[in-house]
């Protein structure tokens, strides 16, 4: 059954036309069936609003999706909305994954080398009881509480984390996998990717 798709981007990559292969690849397959997917991304309302508006959005866009899947480009890293994007779909304990897109050729026939990944910029840390976690991201050469979502950056999970896990924090790179669209066959194996 096709799952709906949360797709986190930074615009660059919409206008270079990289994001839209992948966002758009289910157009030359059967059905949705067999692409795997909806896409539920927000980002053609969002750039006509403000922060607030914004979160608002970004909020709705994930509702009623189960998977988040972050498209990464060249700077993808650095846009504070993929943050966001991100730590809100971990708080709701989405299905995450990454998806290098810079094999892909863009509007002007080139590929880029690939980009750094979001996740590695990203964490987590578990308290010692595992009933609670604590968003984090790395801003200025060290890890800080993100506290952007709900004003806390600490929250507390319906079900205590595994024991592996306790009094640990984790780059989200580390608990989440990345793939590239290119190398490996994005085209046929997405539908496998998204959970």
């Amino acid at each position: 059954m096709a799952k709906r798709v949360f797709f986190s981007f930074h615009y660059q990559d919409v206008v270079d036309f990289r994001a839209n292969v992948v966002r758009n690849h289910w157009l030359t397959k059967p059905d949705r069936e067999s692409a795997g997917f909806f896409d539920a991304s927000i980002w053609e309302e969002a750039r006509k609003t403000g922060d607030i508006a914004l979160k608002r959005l970004i909020n709705s866009g994930i509702t009623g999706t189960s998977n988040t899947c972050i498209l990464i480009g060249e700077k993808t890293y650095l846009r504070p909305w993929v943050r966001y994007e991100i730590l809100k779909s971990v708080k709701k304990g989405q299905h995450i994954f990454g998806v290098h897109i810079n094999g892909i050729k863009g509007k002007n026939g080139r590929t880029k080398t690939q980009g750094k990944n979001p996740l590695d910029y990203l964490a987590v840390s578990y308290s010692d009881s595992g009933k609670s976690i604590t968003l984090m991201e790395w801003r200025n050469g060290k890890l800080i509480n993100y506290d952007k979502i709900d004003s806390s950056a600490t929250y507390r999970l319906e079900n205590p984390a595994p024991i592996s896990k306790r009094g640990k924090s984790f780059k989200l790179s580390a608990l989440y996998s990345t793939y590239d669209w290119v190398g490996n066959d994005g085209y046929n194996k997405f539908s496998k990717w998204v959970s």
